[in-house]
């Protein structure tokens, strides 16, 4: 029997990752005798004609399935789920890449429902949700043993409706409620920007969905005599696998790119970057932290091993697991976790993320101010007319080219200060 399998290296409350693949399902041997399988097979028989005929409420035996399906995938691993009628439909809406709701990525993190990253410019991100925070509760809902398919049901709504989140942060003494407005979600993948006075061009990934290869060819193709460019990868939850392997393969011009191995050889899968589609070879710097995951882990993980770029930032999120989604009907399906993911070094990116080369905490620039130190506009009798045109002209600064990254935007962004050192001592040495 065939089925469609759509496999997905992203967290599925936001954009998953979707690609089509077509292959005959294979049960994998086991040493268990069939006489014990078919034992075990009417014992679960048994124990759900004793809850059809015996449970307190009247339960048709259709719900007791499905009630058992959704116990049997939470209890296998944190990614596999069953998708009842009302979850594929989401599934399907999700990978259209709108939809209405809240913008967050969550994941089970040590058992507990945590935001894995916002997405940018999202209500939940102009709301304040950061990476890292734990969810207790949704409206008046705890989250305690609550599967992340009945959360993400929780949190989709109606545009413009409201929800409150109630959050444990890091470094917080209480926990914090979160006031939100839900609304569609629609995602721009990729943006660019040139750094002001330093000709690196800047590129920023939310999510990898089904045009960030074309998006990001588009603007190296603009910008083909740059110093270096910065690849901006943080809070990105992943989403789809070609999307992420295609992106790498613009870098990189030779060489295993990441491949998957399961229990199953069949669903083995080793992925290779090509000569003709790589694009530039000037520096790079890639940006990661905790919100970095599943792609994002691949593309960072993979130009590190080539040493193709300096990753710059924090630990990465460790979510190298790859699922399919196997419908059961037109109308149900399975997530499976079927393989991991392996970078080129043969490392794997599971509970342990990518470590980045530089590691730089997210902050401000430090400077130091001299208190002591006098300035002209301090003194008694200062060019009044002079200071006046210093104001104005600052006031006139503020309206700059929204597509420019200034210096003030750096200095207010430590880790992409470090990225961009890093591009200067990679340029030098390549001058060389």
């Amino acid at each position: 029997m065939k089925h469609t399998k759509l496999a997905t290296i992203g967290f599925f409350t936001t954009l998953v990752g979707v690609s089509l693949l077509l292959s005959t399902t294979v049960f994998a041997k086991s040493n268990e005798t069939e006489s014990s399988r078919l034992a075990a097979l009417a014992k679960y028989t048994r124990v759900v004609g004793t809850i059809e005929k015996y449970y307190v409420d009247d339960i048709n035996i259709s719900t007791i399935v499905n009630k058992s399906l959704k116990g049997l995938m939470s209890n296998l691993d944190a990614h596999s789920s069953f998708l009842d009628k009302k979850g594929f439909k989401s599934l399907k809406i999700q990978t259209d890449g709108e939809f209405g709701g809240l913008g967050i990525t969550v994941g089970m993190k040590n058992g507990a429902l945590t935001v894995i990253s916002p997405i940018e410019g999202t209500p939940a991100y102009k709301a304040g949700v950061k990476a890292g925070d734990i969810i207790l509760k949704i409206d008046d809902l705890s989250t305690l043993n609550m599967t992340i398919d009945e959360a993400v049901s929780h949190m989709r709504g109606k545009p413009k409706t409201k929800i409150v989140l109630t959050v444990v942060r890091k470094g917080e003494t209480k926990p914090l409620k979160i006031k939100i407005t839900r609304d569609i979600i629609k995602i721009d993948s990729v943006y660019t920007k040139m750094i002001e006075k330093e000709n690196i061009l800047y590129i920023r990934v939310t999510s990898f969905d089904k045009k960030v290869v074309k998006k990001t060819k588009e603007a190296l193709l603009n910008h083909k005599n740059v110093k270096g460019i910065i690849l901006d990868l943080r809070n990105n939850p992943g989403g789809l696998l070609n999307q992420a392997v295609g992106l790498v393969d613009l870098f990189v011009d030779h060489g295993v790119i990441v491949s998957q191995r399961g229990r199953d050889k069949n669903e083995d899968r080793k992925y290779s970057a090509t000569p003709n589609t790589t694009l530039t070879h000037a520096p790079m710097a890639v940006l990661v932290n905790g919100g970095s995951a599943s792609a994002s882990e691949i593309v960072s993980g993979s130009l590190q091993d080539h040493k193709r770029a300096v990753i710059v930032g924090t630990n990465t999120f460790g979510k190298g697991s790859v699922q399919v989604i196997l419908p059961i009907n037109s109308t149900e399906a399975l997530r499976l976790t079927i393989a991991r993911y392996y970078l080129p070094s043969g490392r794997t990116i599971q509970a342990v993320g990518v470590m980045p080369d530089v590691v730089v905490d997210a902050g401000k620039v430090p400077h130091e101010v001299d208190e002591f130190m006098i300035k002209e506009k301090e003194l008694k009798k200062h060019l009044t007319v002079e200071l006046n045109k210093i104001e104005k002209k600052k006031i006139k600064s503020k309206k700059r080219d929204k597509n420019i990254i200034s210096q003030d935007d750096i200095l207010n962004d430590i880790q992409l200060k470090s990225a961009i050192d890093a591009i200067k001592i990679l340029s030098i040495e390549k001058g060389k």
